[in-house]
C-alpha cells in the first residue's frame, strides 16, 4: 500500500495504516459468486492465499483457500456457502497458515449481495488477525440475518465493499476515505460495547 504524498496527506494515511494494523485488520476479500471467483487485496492474499503476489488477481479454489488450515478448509468452504445461501451478514473465525507468522486464527466478515431476482451475486469484507484474542481453538460461524445486527455492524459490511471497489479502482484517496470511515464505525462499535 502506497502513502499519498501531497502536502500532509502522508501523514494521515500511515497513521490510519497504523491504526488498521493495531486493529488486527488485515486485508480485504471480494467473492464473485456467479464465477466462483476471489479477488484478495495484498494482505487478504498473504493470509488466506499464502502470497501477497495473488493481489488482485481473480483466484479459484484451490489457489484462493490455499492457506487455510488444512483441518478449516472445508469447514470453512461448508460455511460460507451455508451463508451465502441463507444471505446478509458472513462471519467466520478460523486458522490460516501464515507464510511468515505460522497458524494465526482470522475471522472474516463480510455480506451477500443479491440481483434483482434474489440470486447471490457477490460477497466482500475483511479479515482481521484475533490470534491474540483466542484460547479454546473453537471455530465460529454466523448466518445472517442476525436480528441484534444493528447500523454500525451493517456500516462495517458495506464499507468492506466500499474498500474492495476502491482498490478495483486503484484510487488511494478514495482507499484512505473507506478507511477512515471503517476505522470511526469500529471506534464507535468498541466504544458501545465498552457500555
Amino acid at each position: 500500500m502506497r502513502a499519498r504524498t501531497t502536502k500532509g496527506g502522508a501523514g494521515r494515511f500511515e497513521g490510519l495504516r497504523a491504526v488498521l494494523d493495531a486493529s488486527g485488520v488485515v486485508g480485504t476479500w471480494d467473492w464473485w459468486l456467479t464465477s466462483g471467483t476471489v479477488i484478495y487485496d495484498a494482505g487478504g492474499a498473504e493470509f488466506l492465499a499464502g502470497d501477497a503476489e495473488l493481489a488482485g488477481r481473480e483466484l479459484r479454489r484451490p489457489q484462493a483457500v490455499a492457506a487455510i488450515h488444512p483441518d478449516d478448509v472445508e469447514w470453512v468452504i461448508g460455511e460460507m456457502q451455508r451463508s451465502v445461501a441463507s444471505g446478509g451478514l458472513l462471519l467466520a473465525e478460523y486458522r490460516v497458515v501464515h507464510p511468515v507468522r505460522g497458524i494465526r486464527w482470522i475471522l472474516s466478515r463480510g455480506r451477500v449481495h443479491r440481483g434483482e431476482s434474489g440470486q447471490p451475486l457477490r460477497a466482500h469484507g475483511i479479515l482481521l488477525d484475533i490470534t491474540e484474542h483466542r484460547e479454546d481453538g473453537q471455530r465460529y460461524c454466523a448466518q445472517a440475518p442476525l436480528p441484534e445486527e444493528g447500523a454500525l455492524e451493517r456500516m462495517v459490511g458495506y464499507c468492506a465493499g466500499l474498500r474492495a471497489e476502491a482498490d478495483q479502482i486503484g484510487s488511494s484517496k478514495l482507499r484512505l476515505l473507506v478507511d477512515m470511515l471503517l476505522l470511526e464505525v469500529g471506534q464507535q462499535i468498541a466504544r458501545r460495547s465498552q457500555n
